[in-house]
């Protein structure tokens, strides 16, 4: 009996451990998703700055400057991701054509490549052919893609929320430009 209780123990411990929930050293944020006019739920996510310090560095203050407030999804793709934070995307003056190409003056983040697989449920730094060249942009895995490992930098992970980012990742969409047909924004917090 005494034994059955200490592999129980051991095995809680070791469940504690290995749990893929924040263990409450990782930085946390609320990705609050609206489509159209209807608030469409809450991703919860973990950043990883033993990982990628930079980026993670870069991703909270703007967070913390609310810099991601209305900024849209603008591209989804429902075999691989869902992408925002593209400062276009939240410019009237700015038509949907400009969504994804960002800001020639916003700060770049180099590369922090990481032994991080893009798994599904990943966030990463989105970036254009520079490989140090990500800025602001990120996407959410939907599906694994490992092939974009050692090409684009991983920073953190998806808690809790993967059923809004999968009905992101499904919404209606324009296959050409992968736009969704109705608008997707966000609002960013701490936790």
């Amino acid at each position: 009996m005494k034994s059955a209780i200490l592999i129980l123990f051991f095995l809680s411990i070791l469940s504690t451990v290995f749990s893929t929930e924040n263990s409450g050293k990782n930085p946390t944020y609320v990705i609050q998703v609206q489509q159209g006019t209807m608030l469409l739920g809450e991703i919860i996510i973990e950043t990883f700055p033993e990982l990628a310090p930079k980026h993670c560095a870069n991703f909270d203050s703007l967070v913390m400057s609310s810099f991601y407030d209305g900024t849209k999804f603008h591209r989804i793709d429902p075999e691989f991701m869902i992408q925002g934070g593209d400062p276009n995307s939240k410019d009237s003056s700015k038509g949907p054509e400009t969504w994804g190409f960002g800001s020639p003056d916003q700060k770049k983040v180099p590369a922090e490549f990481n032994d991080y697989s893009h798994v599904r449920g990943t966030l990463s730094a989105a970036r254009g052919e520079d490989i140090n060249s990500a800025d602001s942009q990120f996407f959410i895995c939907v599906k694994d893609s490992e092939f974009l490992d050692g090409e684009y930098s991983a920073f953190g992970k998806v808690l809790k929320g993967m059923d809004i980012v999968d009905a992101i990742a499904n919404a209606p969409r324009d296959e050409k430009t992968e736009r969704p047909n109705q608008i997707v924004t966000m609002k960013i917090s701490k936790k």
